[in-house]
């Protein structure tokens, strides 16, 4: 078979979503019907992990055309369904956005709550991830809020950051399986390097703060990493690496991760701003950091606990 579409349930929070976020014959055998109704040739549902993933290999249909039928057939369910080309699934490089993506904050924001205006740098970050605003423009006009402010409060902020459900299965596990793992963020090095330590990514990539006598000068360090060199990084790691960016899976939630998602073998969207997720060819909107391994392949007993 050519082709591959995998099922992947909701990753529960509750005991209540647990009960949804369930898998079922009944969701599968109404997938592959919608493929065979459009004439796609299917193999036997293969299941990654009981209740949870769910591979259903296909020839003879157009990815789109099978990926727009899944999402039809399972319209209203928690399943997140992406298809891909079955030869190399398994991936070599994994290039990683962090805020909203790997960790459940916005730093940015977060410092602006220390000085009363978390709102007001929250909406220029939800523009510029949702593509309606410059990135540079947005980062450089939401630090100049933080002039002034002491710089001990970055090291105090690590202490509020929480991992995202599946992150750490997603890096232990490719890392396990021989891939190289970056973090590149349009955020700052600090939080990077510190989320990199937790996690174990081989690498971390960020901007940074200018800071004069132990205050923040409310200017960036120039150049500021932005979607361009996100893209460039995950290049770069491929060269390096020297295998092709068919090899790479890339993830993130806003605008300027868009053309390292594209780029990519497998570019997820993941819990994405609505451009991104009309523009990605993968998206996950309802499970954890653990789909990107079920969509490489991976079955329960090869994922690295969490």
């Amino acid at each position: 078979m050519t082709h591959v579409v995998t099922l992947i349930a909701g990753a529960p929070l509750t005991e209540a979503e647990a009960a949804a976020a369930t898998l079922d014959d009944s969701m599968v055998r109404a997938a592959r019907a919608a493929l065979q109704a459009l004439g796609a040739e299917t193999s036997t549902p293969d299941w990654l992990a009981p209740g949870r993933a769910c591979d259903i290999a296909f020839a003879g249909l157009h990815p789109d055309q099978a990926q727009a039928a899944c999402a039809q057939a399972l319209l209203g369910q928690p399943v997140d369904a992406i298809t891909q080309e079955s030869a190399g699934r398994r991936k070599a490089v994994l290039v990683a956005d962090m805020e909203s993506t790997i960790i459940h904050q916005e730093m940015l924001d977060e410092l602006g709550a220390l000085i009363g205006r978390r709102d007001t740098i929250a909406e220029i970050t939800r523009r510029a991830m949702n593509g309606e605003i410059d990135f540079k423009g947005a980062l450089r006009e939401r630090v100049a809020l933080l002039a002034g402010m002491d710089a001990t409060v970055i090291e105090d902020l690590k202490g509020i950051v929480t991992l995202m459900p599946g992150a750490r299965s997603l890096v232990a596990t490719m890392r396990k399986h021989g891939a190289h793992c970056a973090l590149v963020s349009g955020g700052f090095k600090p939080f990077t390097a510190y989320v990199r330590g937790i996690l174990g990514f081989d690498e971390d990539q960020a901007n940074d703060l200018v800071i004069q006598e132990g205050k923040l000068t409310g200017q960036p360090v120039e150049p500021i990493l932005d979607k361009d060199s996100k893209a460039a990084a995950l290049t770069r790691i491929c060269a390096q690496r020297r295998v092709p960016l068919t090899a790479a899976v890339t993830v993130g939630d806003g605008a300027n991760d868009l053309p390292m998602l594209l780029a990519a073998g497998l570019g997820i969207a993941f819990h994405a701003k609505p451009a991104v997720a009309a523009a990605a060819r993968a998206k996950v909107d309802h499970g954890d950091l653990t789909a990107l391994l079920y969509a490489q392949g991976y079955r329960e007993s090869e994922i690295v606990a969490g």
